[in-house]
């Protein structure tokens, strides 16, 4: 929402846009030209923070072309020295993020940014806590992904609706916009790492009664590189879903 000083003039959100990256060179050029794309058409106020962990490809010189190309109070640069793990990078995001919202995405183009103002109208609507993309309703879906993967996709929601209730149709999406002072909660009270701390951002939202919108997605599988998700996380998400239902 915008507020009025008094004065006429009014103060406008701010928007700091996460980008964690490890091995995204082809992808990090593409995906924040698409972000100030929309974000510069919509005439809204932001900020990119590139948290790179580390990366051995040479991602960490391609953000630093990108400020160069869009300014220093564009592109945030906030790199670590090794993969510390998403919610770790989240903290360390958020500790220089400068927006009163936060939006995570992934850098790879699975996540396309003309999806951002419509999550941004989503939260002024009802003025929701969380927003988060969903590939389960309406138009959502998913592209680029073979029988096997949906299908485990498919299945580990199905099982999360089934034992936690979680009042969101998508909980293992990391597409999402949140109020800057829920997400940090939230962060305080998620003790998964990996591929189940996105399923337990939600679960704790609806145990702190924060409210939640959801934008139906299309999630695209990665155009350069490869999949992080392999039979380790699918082991990981297990574990952490008998977790929370043993624990909320």
């Amino acid at each position: 929402m915008t507020v009025d000083n008094g004065s006429g003039a009014e103060n406008k959100d701010k928007y700091s846009i996460l980008l964690p990256t490890y091995n995204e060179h082809d992808n990090l050029p593409i995906i924040v030209w698409l972000i100030v794309n929309y974000m510069d058409k919509s005439d809204y106020d932001y900020e990119i923070i590139i948290i790179d962990d580390g990366s051995p490809d040479g991602t960490l010189e391609v953000g630093k072309q990108l400020q160069k190309i869009y300014g220093g109070e564009k592109i945030v640069l906030r790199p670590r020295e090794k993969k510390l793990g998403l919610g770790t990078a989240y903290i360390h995001g958020i500790k220089h993020a400068i927006g009163n919202f936060i939006l995570i995405m992934d850098a790879d183009l699975s996540h396309h940014p003309k999806f951002i103002p419509e999550f941004i109208k989503k939260q002024k609507s009802g003025n929701f806590d969380v927003v988060s993309g969903t590939r389960y309703i309406g138009s959502g879906g998913v592209f680029g992904w073979d029988l096997k993967r949906k299908l485990v996709s498919r299945g580990a929601n199905f099982l999360t609706q089934l034992l936690l209730r979680p009042g969101a149709s998508d909980l293992t999406g990391s597409f999402r916009l949140y109020k800057k002072d829920v997400l940090q909660k939230l962060i305080e009270t998620c003790v998964s790492k990996g591929y189940v701390f996105q399923m337990e951002m939600i679960i704790r939202a609806r145990q702190h009664g924060y409210t939640i919108g959801e934008v139906p997605i299309t999630f695209v599988d990665r155009v350069y590189g490869e999949s992080k998700l392999g039979g380790s996380e699918i082991l990981q998400f297990a574990r952490g879903l008998l977790y929370l239902f043993a624990t909320t």
